[in-house]
């Protein structure tokens, strides 16, 4: 059990300057982040019946997705707006949207909690890997709930439990057995808090809600080597930054070496890296 203390603002405040913190390797990274993730924003257009003409809102839009996918399905008639915390992970998915010639798209730093937009704008959310981080999903929720036009779906996802998610729990995992750092409070936002069975379903129908049901997808995350693997992690991974902040220099390289290891134990005979990872995807409908 944690004796540690979960403040939600201190908390939101820290969040947006630890994805800032990491947006240089998100803008390096970001087209091998999307050859595995390109799948699920794809799935999401399906599961939300996302077609011309039409409003989207994109929570937690990141370096821009799925909302540069959307934009591309509803076309010049429709149009998409995205929100995120950090403005350094915003100037990489507005950076992105004009490379793909989309000007379709509006990009707004704030986070799910303070959406403003009114009520029954949009006929579709979407929100890729963003709910467990958010401090209080019940408001993000609701939120996202009024500003959907009657009929509207959310499309959610979020990562299964570490053990069948391992291309994003090992480098966190390693991290926290060598640090030996304490759980993190029960309440507190976290890669994996709502990885359990049913968490997500239930969230959402206790938002308001309706025909809430949920799928299994796998992403493949593939590397070149475990080496790629740890400069990836290095370069991109804001919750282990935030582990490694306040520890010493050769504590933190006695904490990557580790994960090295660990990552090359997981090597085919070729050197390559394959890390299928489970992510659960959850439709709700106002």
């Amino acid at each position: 059990m944690s004796d540690r203390v979960f403040d939600p603002g201190q908390y939101k405040a820290g969040q947006q300057k630890q994805w800032d913190s990491v947006a240089d390797g998100w803008r390096k990274w970001w087209p091998t982040i999307e050859a595995f993730s390109q799948p699920v924003s794809d799935r999401f257009m399906e599961l939300a019946d996302i077609g011309p003409g039409q409003t989207i809102l994109d929570i937690a839009t990141g370096i821009g997705e799925p909302a540069i996918t959307a934009a591309k399905r509803v076309g010049s008639s429709g149009k998409v707006f995205a929100t995120d915390q950090s403005e350094g992970m915003l100037q990489i998915a507005r950076d992105r949207a004009a490379e793909a010639g989309l000007d379709n798209i509006e990009f707004l730093a704030t986070d799910a909690e303070s959406l403003d937009f009114g009520e029954g704008i949009f006929d579709a959310a979407t929100c890729r890997w963003g709910l467990m981080f958010m401090p209080d999903l019940e408001a993000a929720l609701q939120a996202i709930r009024r500003a959907l036009k009657p009929g509207g779906k959310l499309v959610a996802s979020v990562w299964g439990p570490p053990e069948k998610a391992i291309g994003v729990s090992l480098a966190l995992g390693v991290a926290q057995r060598v640090l030996e750092l304490p759980p993190l409070p029960v309440e507190a936002p976290s890669m994996f808090k709502l990885a359990a069975p049913g968490a997500v379903d239930g969230a959402v129908s206790g938002a308001g809600f309706s025909e809430t049901r949920s799928e299994s997808m796998t992403v493949n995350f593939q590397y070149e080597s475990a080496e790629e693997y740890v400069a990836f992690f290095k370069d991109i991974a804001a919750p282990v930054r935030l582990m490694l902040a306040n520890q010493p220099p050769e504590k933190g390289a006695q904490v990557w070496q580790a994960i090295a290891a660990e990552a090359g134990k997981l090597a085919q005979p070729d050197g390559r890296l394959s890390l299928p990872s489970e992510t659960l995807i959850t439709v709700g409908r106002k």
